[in-house]
């Protein structure tokens, strides 16, 4: 097999106007067909629900519920679909429901959109 051309290599329009693939954190991970899985560092009990972080690892959030009988699973469900700006039963838990580390899948959504609501609700 023939070594690749070195040089520049041309883009057509289409291909330069979408962002690389790679562009996001590896928090946030496309499922097929519309629905992105968002891993979650949970951290219950605090006095107000916020989002502390965005690394690449997981999305920390701070939940204002106790974590016993699932109160908190709860409320960050419904604190992740106000943040995300979708119906409560768009979001549902992946994995996670007894750990502080957790997978939200949100359904009918973009990368994209996941991740501008994010960064604009952690600032």
């Amino acid at each position: 097999m023939a070594p690749a051309k070195k040089g520049k290599a041309k883009l057509n329009s289409a291909e330069s106007t979408q962002p690389p693939a790679n562009s996001f954190p590896s928090c946030l991970r496309p499922v097929p067909p519309s629905s992105v899985a968002i891993t979650i560092h949970a951290k219950p009990g605090s006095k107000s629900a916020s989002i502390t972080d965005l690394s690449e690892e997981a999305v920390g959030v701070q939940i204002d519920a106790p974590p016993k009988d699932g109160e908190a699973n709860a409320a960050l469900l419904d604190y992740m679909s106000s943040v995300l700006g979708v119906k409560r039963r768009q979001v549902s838990l992946g994995s996670g429901s007894r750990s502080r580390d957790k997978v939200l899948i949100v359904e009918d959504v973009t990368i994209q959109g996941v991740f501008d609501s994010l960064s604009k609700a952690s600032k």
